[in-house]
C-alpha cells in the first residue's frame, strides 16, 4: 500500500480526466472450467487441476463487452477493470485505487489494482513463498491495524491474522483467468478486527486487493474482481 501520491482521477466513461465514476450494482462474471493453482504449502488448499493464470475457455473478453449497469470500465498498463458507482477513481505510481463514498485516502474500504504486483514490492509480495496462501500474506507490511478506528492513524498493532479460502479459493475472471483468491480476518493490539481480500494471479503478476473490508460493499469487491481482463497486459 502506497503513501499518499499524487493522484491522477477520472471521468466516468473517459478514464482521463477527473470526476466521480458513475455506475454501481453487482457483476456476474463468466464462470468457465480451467481450474487449478500455483504452489502452497499446503496441499489441501490446492485443487488438482491446470495452473490457474494459463486457460481460457470460449468466453467474449470483457474488453470486447459494455460494462454492467452500475459500472464503468477502466483501464491500467492494458489491465481491464469495472468500478461501482459513486466512487472515485485515481491512478498514481503504477497502481489503480477505488475509493468508496466518503473515504479521501485510499485506504479503509479501498479496491486495489496492482500491475506486476510482485515486480514492483521490494519483498515480491504477494508471490515470494506463495504468500497469498499464508496467514501472514495478507500484506506486505502487516505491523499496523487497518480497522476503521485505526486505519488513519496506523498507531496499533496486529497480533495475529488467519487466513480463509473462500470455496476452491479460485475466481474466474471476464477474460476466462482463474486467481487466487484469499481473505484474511485480522485481530488488533486493541481487539478490533479487519478483514483483507486478494486476487492474484502469479503469472501474470496482476493483484486486485481490497485493502481493509467494508462490509457495506460485501458484494462489491467480487463483482469488481471478476469484471478484470488482462488479455491487453499480456500481450
Amino acid at each position: 500500500m502506497s503513501g499518499k501520491p499524487g493522484r491522477a482521477r477520472f471521468e466516468v466513461g473517459t478514464p482521463t480526466r477527473r470526476a466521480p465514476v458513475r455506475a454501481a450494482a453487482a457483476l456476474a462474471a463468466v464462470a468457465l472450467l480451467a481450474a487449478g493453482c500455483g504452489g502452497s504449502d499446503q496441499a489441501s488448499e490446492i485443487p488438482s487441476a491446470p495452473e490457474p493464470d494459463t486457460t481460457y475457455g470460449g468466453v467474449v473478453p470483457a474488453a470486447q463487452a459494455p460494462a454492467p449497469e452500475g459500472f464503468t470500465p477502466f483501464e491500467i498498463e492494458g489491465v481491464r477493470i469495472n468500478a461501482p458507482e459513486g466512487w472515485e477513481v485515481d491512478q498514481a505510481d503504477g497502481r489503480l485505487c477505488m475509493r468508496p463514498p466518503g473515504q479521501s485516502e485510499c485506504g479503509y474500504g479501498a479496491i486495489e489494482v496492482l500491475p506486476k504486483a510482485a515486480e514492483r514490492n521490494p519483498g515480491n509480495w504477494p508471490k515470494k513463498g506463495d504468500a497469498f496462501h499464508q496467514d501472514g500474506g495478507w500484506a506486505a507490511d502487516t505491523s499496523k491495524c487497518r480497522s476503521l478506528n485505526t486505519a488513519a492513524a496506523g498507531d496499533v498493532g496486529v497480533v495475529s491474522a488467519e487466513l480463509a479460502l473462500v470455496g476452491d479459493g479460485l475466481t474466474t475472471h471476464a477474460d476466462g483467468l482463474k486467481s487466487h483468491y484469499s481473505t484474511w480476518t485480522v485481530t488488533c493490539e486493541n481487539n478490533d478486527t479487519f478483514e483483507v481480500r486478494l486476487w492474484f494471479l502469479p503469472q501474470s503478476d496482476v493483484a486486485v486487493y481490497a485493502w481493509s473490508v467494508d462490509q457495506q460493499y460485501e458484494g462489491v469487491y467480487l463483482a469488481v474482481a471478476e469484471s478484470m481482463d488482462v488479455t491487453e497486459y499480456n500481450s
